[in-house]
């Protein structure tokens, strides 16, 4: 039997996002409450500016008091997508409070501040949804919180910033620079006016966060992870990988160490073999590798942006809270009982492409893999090609800690023989 009173939402925010996920509960209300066993009714909708006209929303529903919103008593759920860190977090603070569970998809707060807001959740027994959170419609937050919960995850590998694999992938396909490929993901709309976030690896850092500390159980803030965006690739990078039969990605990797005892999480450029699957990922997409002990590996794919892929995770996060408020449950909380150590980048063990402009005369060579040995730094392969008084040195290493091969960079940079440092980049996906 359906009960007949309705499960009210409060939506903050009504941008790209919200406004779809208000479409699609009214447009859909009917397939919404036979799944959740109760109607579900849009009760408010907080925006900053009451002027405009919104489609598809009654103005009675339009407020610009987000906390009047929240703390009312009638509110079930409150679903949060306006992002950032101030007034988002004491406004899902107070809906706890006032015993709203809340859906959200915002990742800087969750990568800044998610273990309070879980701590919050848990003592007013209310939920906290996010799986919009990393990857837009692609399920992912909830097969690691749930789906793997009696596996042990030990790597999650994969792209998760739309903006950037499309500049790369521009990049790599058209030749264009990187200003170039910029510019044209500006024009289609698949870069903000202000691109920071995602292309100096700000979006993808905090989503990292937000996996690994899904995966491995364990507190992970976006302090802990290593960031560098990709505004250094160069066109000269991208072919130089294509020589290697590599394409240049921007990774967010996430790892349980060997021994079990400590995880890492970075994010930055990376060299990958054309025959990964990773390298196919084409324009805004987004994919996911998640290594797991007993499942083995296991690949999500597909659009990890835009307002119609983002508001289908929230709808799915609000038919699971609302469906637990029926019930008088709650889904999963935070797990975090393992709360491994988080490793420093030097500790991490990778591969280095090195790209060295040097003199054009007898030694340098020997000089520079001089340096590599003092390091304790293993040479893969090395191409020499000379142009006039100077000469390109490309080295790949083997795999060493991340400490090492920083320590060689600036070891060759004090060479007499080494006019400068091109380009540095990693080598994963082997």
């Amino acid at each position: 039997m359906m009960r007949t009173r309705p499960l009210k939402v409060a939506l903050l925010g009504c941008g790209v996002v919200g406004s779809e996920v208000a479409r699609i509960m009214t447009t859909h209300s009917e397939d919404l409450a036979a799944r959740i066993g109760a109607p579900v009714e849009l009760a408010g909708v907080a925006v900053r500016r009451a002027g405009r006209v919104r489609e598809g929303i009654a103005p009675e529903l339009i407020t610009t008091d987000a906390a009047a919103l929240v703390a009312r008593e009638d509110i079930d759920v409150v679903v949060e997508v306006i992002g950032g860190i101030e007034p988002a977090r004491a406004l899902i603070t107070s809906a706890f409070e006032h015993g709203a569970s809340v859906v959200t998809a915002n990742k800087a707060l969750l990568a800044e501040d998610g273990s309070a807001l879980h701590e919050a959740a848990e003592k007013h027994g209310v939920d906290l949804y996010y799986e919009a959170a990393v990857a837009a419609a692609i399920p992912l937050v909830r097969p690691l919180r749930e789906s793997l919960a009696g596996d042990t995850v030990n790597r999650v590998l994969g792209i998760v910033n739309g903006t950037t694999n499309f500049i790369l992938d521009r990049m790599d396909s058209t030749g264009a620079g990187y200003s170039e490929a910029l510019d044209e993901a500006t024009a289609l709309g698949y870069a903000e006016a202000d691109p920071t976030a995602d292309v100096e690896g700000f979006d993808a850092a905090a989503k990292a966060a937000i996996l690994a500390g899904i995966a491995f159980h364990t507190r992970v803030r976006l302090d802990d992870v290593h960031r560098e965006g990709i505004t250094e690739v160069t066109a000269a990078d991208i072919a130089s990988a294509r020589r290697m039969g590599c394409t240049v990605k921007l990774l967010a990797i996430c790892e349980r160490a060997a021994d079990g005892r400590s995880v890492t999480a970075r994010v930055h450029p990376a060299m990958i073999p054309l025959t990964h699957p990773l390298a196919s990922v084409r324009e805004a997409y987004n994919a996911v590798f998640v290594e797991a002990e007993a499942a083995g590996r296991l690949m999500f794919y597909g659009p990890g942006a835009g307002g119609s892929p983002t508001a289908s995770a929230v709808l799915g996060d609000l038919v699971a809270a609302c469906r637990n408020k029926l019930s008088g449950s709650r889904g999963p909380g935070e797990s975090a009982y393992a709360q491994l150590p988080v490793s420093p980048m030097g500790e991490v063990v990778t591969r280095y492409h090195i790209s060295l402009d040097v003199a054009d005369k007898p030694g340098v060579l020997a000089q520079c893999a001089t340096v590599f040995a003092e390091h304790g730094v293993s040479i893969d392969t090395v191409r020499q090609q000379g142009k006039g008084g100077e000469a390109s040195l490309v080295v790949v290493t083997h795999r060493a800690p991340d400490a090492a091969l920083s320590a060689t960079v600036e070891a060759l940079r004090n060479l007499d023989t080494v006019r400068g440092v091109a380009s540095i980049m990693r080598v994963e996906g082997e």
